[in-house]
């Protein structure tokens, strides 16, 4: 075996749990350790880089000095048959456990790319390191667990747990169950130091539920795997009491009481979680019509479809539609630009959209999965394997309470959250590369508010810049008659609710039709206003949210109102506002609906206030909503609310006061670590101050602040201990839009469920195809095909991406 300087020279320790370890991909492009070149890990940061034709691994190695890499090639084990054996039926209700050693083959070889020496021999450290690199959770994996795991609690039976007096137990009694020959899936229940075997778990892992059946015997709630514990103090706590999995606070004192030290302990068997996830990602689903036909897949050039990462269909429609967009793909679609290696580019947004892009529309991964479908192993026509974009979806959700978990979640939510993410990017990659716009600039447009009075007929004129309109679907219910019956269930149901459809044009002249408002007149003092609001500007990407949520017992209920949207151009010219007419006259300035007073108190803005009031939501929650989000706009405060319904302080009332503590503005000292960071994004230090000042010290809302803010002062610190007053947003300065404003329907997204947290989303996009003509094309995680029901689902489409014709 060869040797090198360079190992001996080398600081390298094996990767601990919290390291990040990138085995599954490159961190520049979608290259994996399933291609024939392989990947190559950095055994000095356990970077991933591909080691084809790209060598992305190489890059990293020269740029950031560190020569010595481990490849890994991995390649499907091909089952053997005897000669006329028919092939084995796969059964979707019957998944057989099979671990990766059971479907792959690993080859791995160290090398250093400063000397060129290969095939270097792993024993002593360099040994470990490998073995470690090998054994440790993939980097997806690990924040896959950490997301999983962040929403387990203790529960009762872990925080007043009651343990018998301690002793030791000899480690030679650890090894296996009290009740059987298991020496594997060995639960210990802390209250008296009993092992037995847990129940058999999907993965393979044997059981014979001696663990449970204790419990049951002797009331004892709690117990630990001990294969899953680790030096940090993780381990699967279940509570047979509750029956569910849980956390202990204070697991290392309970072990220690039975002579169980963890500092050392090495994890040997897969948690519930990590099993948990593996068994979610072999699920497949079929792609018929409803008429049992299979769908025709797609490869190519912008038909690569993107994994399921679990419960990641609402992000996987999302990016889908935006990259169908060419001012999203020109932007970040740069093959021939180089991007660093230096750092960390799995933590870089701007490096993990590049590479999002090149996945999505270069076509080089858009093949069909030859190791999953072969024709000897299913009917079903080849789809691909599609991309998983892990590092992209941890970035995105990165300190933030719904996307950073593994649940299902709102894919306009995430639409919205995304868009402002990309345009904060911005900034820094100006810096770094050239050319670079923010694409999120296409969908921006200005909406005109008008406020004329009733009595004096003065008017008042808003503008407002926005990225998205988000209109109700009106809900109308048609009895369905006695003689209709549907079958659900196997069971006959009758008189099943059905709803009137409703054309997307109904939504518009709902959305921009004149209505009545109770505001109280600064001229005349006279009650009562007429309000509407029109297109000032249009954007080249319209995103329209259609929701038909009703309140049902406080609860938002998504019903299934069918809305009607053709392909052909839509005018929008009857939505275009005319502006301040010559024969009309202005209100005098007053502080008006929104403003603060001059006491510092917060004030609700009237209008969005009443307009959340008439959607059935109480006042108290209203005034809550309004005060969180930017005291605005009534659908980013509806948002809100149904964000929060859950609080369990939603229905206390908001303090409007005067004063620092009730505009959520912080007094006293702000964290500097929080300023540094805002100036890590261009921000300057008064800048930050004022707005971490502004929101509390939310860091997440002070981007936001600072971004609705750009022309904010700043506060200089010179009286930290005192509030300062809120800044007032600059007027938006609509520039002149003539064209005509005509749109087509591009994409969409559409949601199957009851709930937006709940159910699975897809995405249809209109496109090119190859065999000419334009087509509706389905994008359903990681399968694409020709979009045979796009009509239909049109229909039910959740959100809908408009591009306006060019002239």
């Amino acid at each position: 075996m060869a040797t090198c300087k360079h190992v001996a020279s080398a600081t390298l320790h094996p990767p601990l749990p919290f390291h990040s370890v990138y085995r599954d991909d490159c961190t520049i492009c979608f290259d994996s350790i399933d291609d024939p070149a392989g990947l190559d890990v950095c055994l000095h940061c356990f970077n991933g880089g591909c080691s084809g034709e790209r060598s992305h691994g190489k890059l990293h190695a020269q740029q950031g000095h560190h020569p010595l890499a481990v490849n890994i090639k991995r390649t499907r084990k091909r089952k053997q048959r005897a000669d006329g054996e028919p092939p084995e039926k796969i059964s979707k209700l019957a998944i057989k456990a099979e671990t990766d050693e059971d479907r792959y083959d690993v080859q791995t070889d160290v090398h250093c790319f400063e000397c060129g020496v290969i095939g270097i021999e792993k024993s002593g450290e360099l040994g470990k390191v490998v073995d470690g690199v090998l054994k440790a959770n993939t980097y997806a994996r690990q924040q896959e667990v950490q997301a999983w795991e962040q929403e387990m609690i203790p529960c009762e039976h872990t925080l007043c747990l009651d343990q018998e007096p301690g002793n030791v137990i000899a480690s030679g009694d650890l090894s296996q169950c009290s009740g059987c020959d298991l020496k594997e899936n060995l639960w210990l229940c802390l209250t008296c130091g009993n092992l037995g075997c847990g129940r058999q778990q999907m993965g393979g892992l044997p059981g014979n539920s001696h663990a449970k059946a204790h419990s049951q015997s002797t009331n004892h709630p709690v117990a630990v795997k001990l294969g899953s514990l680790t030096a940090e103090g993780n381990a699967d706590i279940y509570c047979y009491s509750c029956d569910d999995e849980k956390v202990d606070p204070e697991l290392v004192s309970h072990l220690a009481n039975w002579g169980i030290d963890i500092a050392g302990r090495i994890k040997t068997e897969k948690s519930l979680t990590e099993m948990q996830i593996e068994e979610n990602l072999r699920w497949e689903f079929s792609m018929t019509t409803e008429d049992g036909k299979e769908m025709k897949p797609l490869f190519g050039r912008g038909f690569t479809g993107l994994k399921n990462l679990g419960n990641s269909c609402y992000l996987a429609s999302v990016l889908q539609s935006l990259f169908a967009m060419p001012e999203f793909a020109e932007r970040y679609y740069r093959p021939e630009e180089a991007v660093s290696t230096v750092g960390m580019p799995a933590e870089d947004l701007e490096i993990q959209l590049r590479k999002l892009a090149d996945g999505l529309l270069s076509g080089r991964y858009s093949k069909p999965d030859s190791d999953v479908y072969s024709s000897e192993e299913t009917t079903e026509q080849p789809h691909q394997k599609g991309i998983a974009p892990a590092m992209l979806k941890h970035l995105i959700g990165r300190g933030h309470t719904e996307f950073s978990t593994m649940r299902q979640q709102d894919s306009f939510e995430l639409l919205l959250h995304l868009l402002k993410l990309i345009t904060r990017s911005q900034q820094a990659s100006q810096s770094q590369y050239k050319n670079v716009t923010d694409p999120v600039q296409a969908c921006r447009f200005v909406m005109e508010q008008k406020l004329q009075c009733l009595n004096c007929k003065k008017v008042r004129y808003r503008q407002d810049e926005m990225e998205n309109l988000s209109v109700a679907v009106p809900i109308k219910r048609v009895e369905s008659p006695s003689s209709d019956a549907v079958m659900v269930n196997g069971v006959e149901q009758k008189d099943v609710v059905k709803f009137e459809p409703v054309t997307l044009k109904q939504c518009l002249d709902d959305f921009t039709r004149a209505e009545a408002v109770e505001l109280t007149c600064s001229g005349c003092k006279s009650c009562g206003f007429i309000k509407q609001s029109l297109f000032k500007t249009f954007p080249t990407i319209l995103a329209v949210n259609a929701r038909r949520f009703e309140i049902v017992n406080w609860v938002p209920t998504k019903q299934d109102v069918p809305v009607i949207v053709g392909d052909e151009v839509l005018d929008f010219e009857a939505y275009r506002s005319r502006g301040k007419q010559p024969d009309e006259e202005e209100l005098p300035e007053d502080q008006g609906a929104g403003e603060s007073s001059k006491s510092g108190a917060f004030v609700p803005n009237e209008v969005a206030l009443e307009m959340l009031m008439s959607m059935g939501f109480p006042k108290v929650r209203c005034e809550k909503a309004l005060h969180a989000s930017g005291n605005a706009d009534p659908d980013v405060a509806a948002t809100w609310l149904f964000e929060h319904m859950a609080d369990p302080d939603i229905d206390t009332p908001l303090n409007l006061g005067s004063g620092a503590a009730s505009s959520g503005r912080v007094v006293g000292a702000i964290d500097p670590e929080k300023i540094e960071s805002l100036g890590n994004m261009g921000f300057s230090a008064p800048q930050a101050r004022q707005a971490l000042k502004e929101t509390g010290g939310d860091m997440e809302r002070a981007v936001d602040w600072l971004f609705n803010h750009p022309d904010a002062v700043g506060d200089f610190g010179e009286n930290e201990s005192a509030a300062i007053e809120p800044s007032v947003a600059p007027a938006v300065v609509a520039v002149e839009d003539t064209k005509p404003a005509h749109f087509k329907l591009n994409s969409i997204v559409c949601h199957k469920g009851t709930s937006i947290h709940a159910g699975h989303y897809v995405a249809f996009v209109r496109k090119q195809l190859k065999e000419g003509g334009e087509g509706w094309v389905l994008f359903n995680d990681e399968k694409v095909a020709l979009g045979a029901d796009a009509e239909e689902m049109k229909k039910f489409a959740y959100i809908y991406f408009f591009r306006r014709e060019t002239v």
